[in-house]
């Protein structure tokens, strides 16, 4: 609340913690009760923790140019990149970092047309990413941290209206690094055309399924019944791809 001093708003948050105490005292068995408290818990440790943690000021000139901090093209990305990071320094578990275009006028990957604007795309993205790794890599973090990159699809190998591409969900490339996953090496395989998979086939929750093993989650543990059918967070599909993991 801007309008609270800290000092306010921390009175305010004993109070607060006092009544909940309270309440808890006459019903100790309360699941729902427990976990709200908890929620706005973990709420104000993350707010007082946050100011520190997103202050890139306090990173040295060195570590911002890696990423591309300062430079035209690749200054948002790069930001982004580096505030990742923190976060996996400080121990945040997930960690999503989305790329959007600098001037704000492309729609990002999806070129429907003018697809040699997927150029200044990858020039904004290429050397934050190449940042961030090798930052992770020397502190120690790469080995224990999964990072994948990628989209939900692909483009054609044809065109489509003024020199674009159109969504291809039948083959495309993600890449992962980190985290028990194989260094160095491709899997899978296109058609001649770069059209769809045709060798070593990896479904999405395929890739959910690994990434969840990677984080130590069986996928097929959280499995639920509802309106007559299974639901789970690979739908009721998906295989571990163990050929990737080191």
């Amino acid at each position: 609340n801007p309008r609270l001093s800290q000092s306010e708003q921390l009175q305010r948050f004993r109070l607060l913690q006092k009544l909940n105490e309270t309440q808890l005292s006459q019903s100790p068995s309360s699941d729902a009760m427990n976990a709200n408290l908890n929620a706005f818990e973990l709420a104000y440790r993350m707010q007082m923790t946050a100011p520190e943690l997103m202050d890139l000021n306090t990173e040295s000139d060195a570590t911002q140019k890696i990423y591309g901090i300062g430079e035209k093209e690749t200054d948002q990305y790069g930001r982004q990149c580096l505030l990742a990071r923190k976060m996996a320094e400080s121990g945040v578990r997930y960690i999503q970092v989305n790329y959007s275009d600098n001037d704000g006028g492309n729609p990002k990957w999806d070129q429907h047309s003018n697809l040699p604007r997927h150029e200044q795309h990858a020039l904004a993205v290429d050397k934050p990413i190449s940042g961030l790794l090798t930052d992770l890599k020397s502190r120690g973090l790469l080995e224990d941290t999964l990072v994948w990159w990628g989209g939900e699809f692909g483009r054609t190998p044809f065109s489509q209206n003024n020199n674009g591409r159109d969504h291809n969900p039948f083959g495309f490339t993600v890449w992962m690094a980190g985290g028990g996953v194989k260094p160095g090496f491709s899997y899978g395989a296109t058609d001649e055309y770069g059209y769809q998979a045709v060798e070593n086939k990896v479904h999405m929750h395929d890739l959910h399924a690994t990434v969840l093993h990677l984080m130590g989650l069986d996928h097929e543990q959280l499995t639920f019944r509802h309106a007559g059918r299974d639901y789970r967070l690979t739908d009721v599909y998906g295989n571990v791809v163990r050929d990737i993991i080191a």
